[in-house]
């Protein structure tokens, strides 16, 4: 008979803050969570604990980061009440609902809570999604740091920042719904440079080569963390240099990507 599977250590909540710190988590700094727990688990106090550990390791100076977005392009968005997409995981469903968080108040939301919070989530609802004036935008103007714990650049939304710097010239139709002035729910169109983003994994080897990306584990995941304007000026710059360096070849045969191409013009 095969023995029992050892179960995996539970990491507590100091010792997340200490791995986050020697990561390179700046105190006092801003910083941009992308995560999956189940990478990361078990922590102590589960994913409350992991975001007490982002905050001990930011000081009571820092702000904190995620994204908050419903997904649901079909409903308008209640901050109050909006269950975050599943696919942002249950760290960012349960952070955007903690005490003394501040949410966005459109459809592409991200949550934030310490000083700079209010800045971060501040404004009217950014088309396309991550261009300079949204909350991805501020991060990067704010010199914050990007930490993707337990997920890799194809969940990094600063490239999408850094595609529009770049000049990428691709726009997907997509659309939102919004309240109207008479509170009536209203549909707003919008062009978003999109794609199925599985080639924004060529950051890794981007940033590696720069020196600019550090790397470690945190819990029992492998993250990564990088400052949001190395990742713009590193990504933005390959993008000048090929506008379709995101996009799968068209011999691939991924449909989101060839209606990416087919969008640019002639």
């Amino acid at each position: 008979m095969s023995a029992a599977p050892v179960p995996a250590r539970e990491f507590p909540r100091d010792e997340v803050a200490a791995q986050l710190r020697a990561l390179g988590v700046r105190a006092g700094g801003v910083l941009l969570v992308h995560t999956r727990f189940r990478a990361v688990r078990p922590v102590a106090g589960g994913p409350g604990g992991l975001i007490g550990a982002l905050g001990d390791a930011l000081g009571p100076d820092g702000t904190l980061v995620m994204p908050s977005w419903h997904g649901d392009d079909e409903a308008v968005f209640d901050p109050a009440r909006s269950a975050a997409d599943a696919d942002l995981g249950v760290v960012a469903d349960t952070f955007w609902r903690l005490p003394g968080v501040r949410r966005s108040d459109h459809a592409f939301a991200f949550a934030a809570r310490g000083p700079r919070a209010a800045e971060v989530v501040a404004g009217p609802l950014p088309t396309p999604p991550h261009r300079p004036d949204s909350p991805v935008g501020r991060v990067h103007a704010l010199d914050g740091q990007v930490l993707l714990l337990g997920v890799t650049h194809t969940e990094d939304t600063t490239l999408h920042l850094a595609e529009l710097v770049g000049g990428a010239p691709y726009r997907a139709p997509r659309h939102v719904t919004v309240a109207g002035a008479d509170g009536r729910p209203a549909r707003v169109d919008y062009g978003e440079n999109d794609h199925c983003c599985e080639r924004f994994a060529l950051a890794d080897g981007w940033l590696r080569d720069a020196g600019v990306q550090r790397e470690g584990r945190v819990g029992h995941a492998h993250a990564r963390l990088v400052a949001a304007r190395d990742v713009v000026r590193v990504a933005a710059a390959r993008v000048r240099a090929d506008p379709l360096v995101f996009l799968h070849p068209a011999a691939a045969g991924c449909a989101e990507c060839d209606a990416a191409r087919a969008s640019v013009p002639a």
